[in-house]
């Protein structure tokens, strides 16, 4: 009798520990993705791209002209000069393509360095809403499955990051 008295009382102390807390998530990515501050550098980085993007598009048709130049000299050219310019033709798309390669990954830098300060001014408004409304924990949306749209502190927050951050130093 002891026993089930002792476990009515636990399960009577651990459901009202439970309604105590308060619990809330927040989509990280959408503000992320829609704070003016998250606009402004998806533009920035978009712009980046399209003006890289143009001037590897020139190189690309460059690089494509020489080569149907090379393939149109075949039968003109000795085989060892024609070697020697499909080896160098085959250098430079070498050349471009790390060239690419690094430019973006500049570009992908980037954009985590600006996220990054994003995430950093995001931090302290995130702490101070949950302190100031009682808040228990909060989860990453990427990982709840179904909850009460009541539960979502994303717009909440977004407001309050938007009234703090609307520009970022580029």
């Amino acid at each position: 009798m002891k026993i089930i008295f002792s476990l009515i009382f636990f399960l009577f102390n651990f459901s009202n520990t439970f309604a105590e807390n308060k619990i809330a998530y927040i989509d990280l990515n959408h503000i992320l993705n829609n704070s003016i501050v998250g606009q402004t550098i998806t533009k920035h980085i978009k712009e980046i791209r399209e003006k890289n993007n143009k001037e590897f598009l020139i190189i690309e048709k460059q690089l494509t002209a020489r080569e149907e130049d090379i393939i149109k000299k075949k039968n003109i050219l000795d085989e060892n000069e024609f070697n020697k310019l499909v080896d160098l033709l085959k250098k430079d798309v070498n050349e471009y393509n790390l060239k690419k390669k690094k430019i973006n990954i500049e570009i992908d830098n980037k954009k985590i360095k600006y996220t990054k300060v994003v995430l950093n001014t995001l931090n302290p408004i995130i702490s101070k809403y949950v302190e100031e409304n009682s808040i228990t924990i909060v989860f990453p949306k990427k990982n709840i499955i179904i909850a009460k749209k009541n539960l979502d502190i994303t717009s909440s927050i977004m407001s309050i990051l938007n009234n703090q951050l609307k520009n970022i130093d580029f």
